[in-house]
């Protein structure tokens, strides 16, 4: 996510310089071949554009609006995340109580494992949206196939985080561990039938917040709105300095260039927010979030050593 007010000049320059160089050769070519070429002048009544430019104006305008309303529902549900997460640790800490003194360390012990795998979850579905094949934060990741351990794994115990990459759905399969454990709970007394249903339906919110953000992956966009908004930007930016060439001259050159300009930054501003979860500047700062979830739980548990939070890079927080 951009979080600096200025965007950095190059940025826009990196998603479109090839746009642009085409812009600027087209308007230098339509100049200099109505200006010396007699048989080759061409020029379009300038209405023409006018009404085409008004139809892509709304056109891009619905598709940046849709794109929007995917970006802030991504972040509404990972918002929610935050919410249910802080709600769970709450939960465990508070709703337990143990049937006997001898049991209190192993009720301690079952305590912090729920509430440490629930920080796994949060990162497990961080990278599962993002479709990455290492479980990774801050440059550094685990690769299926090497002995190997890093931050996510220091949250599980080394058997359930072994199996835990092996499965298909890692977050869901850390849910129904969490779901075992609260079970074991209820039939050693730790907690009531009221508790466990409690905690049931804060576990099944966290299914809902899985099935929402799966659902914005995996269902993008209908293609033949980003397909047609970037042929139309295309159609009117090649026809522009046709209809402006005839009454502006030499100056068609820059206006053509900014107007097109113009258009394909909406374009680009539509296309890169529609999709929130791919890991890019534009995206859920899902690192950012789920590392705030980590020291939100770990402090509830009073846990020394809460991790560093995400920094800020150049303007950008992930």
């Amino acid at each position: 996510m951009i979080v600096r007010r200025n965007l950095d000049p190059r940025l826009t320059f990196l998603y479109a310089w090839k746009s642009l160089v085409y812009y600027m050769i087209l308007a230098l070519g339509v100049f200099f071949i109505h200006t010396y070429s007699e048989s080759l002048r061409v020029s379009l009544p300038v209405y023409t554009i006018t009404i085409l430019s008004t139809a892509i104006a709304i056109f891009l305008g619905f598709n940046n609006n849709q794109a929007y309303d995917r970006w802030w529902e991504a972040r509404k549900i990972w918002g929610l995340l935050v919410n249910y997460s802080r709600a769970w640790a709450r939960q465990v800490t508070t709703l337990f109580v143990p049937a006997a003194s001898r049991e209190n360390g192993e009720w301690k012990a079952l305590q912090r494992k729920m509430v440490m795998r629930h920080a796994a979850f949060v990162h497990a579905l961080r990278v599962f949206l993002r479709k990455k094949h290492a479980y990774n934060r801050d440059r550094t990741e685990y690769i299926v196939g090497r002995n190997e351990y890093t931050d996510l794994a220091h949250l599980l115990d080394k058997q359930e985080y072994d199996v835990f990459l092996k499965k298909e759905n890692p977050p869901n399969y850390l849910l129904q561990q969490q779901g075992e454990d609260l079970k074991y709970a209820r039939d050693h007394g730790w907690i009531n039938d009221f508790h466990f249903i409690q905690l049931d339906k804060t576990l099944v919110e966290f299914n809902n917040i899985q099935g929402r953000s799966e659902r914005i992956k995996n269902t993008p966009m209908p293609r033949p709105y980003s397909f047609f908004a970037r042929v139309f930007v295309f159609i009117h930016a090649t026809l522009l300095p046709f209809a402006l060439v005839g009454g502006l001259g030499w100056a068609m050159i820059p206006v053509s260039f900014l107007v097109s300009f113009v258009f394909l930054s909406l374009d680009i501003l539509g296309e890169r927010t529609q999709d929130p979860f791919e890991n890019r500047m534009e995206d859920t700062p899902m690192t950012a979030l789920s590392l705030t979830i980590e020291r939100n739980m770990k402090e509830q548990l009073r846990e020394p050593g809460l991790p560093e939070k995400q920094p800020v890079e150049h303007g950008v927080l992930f």
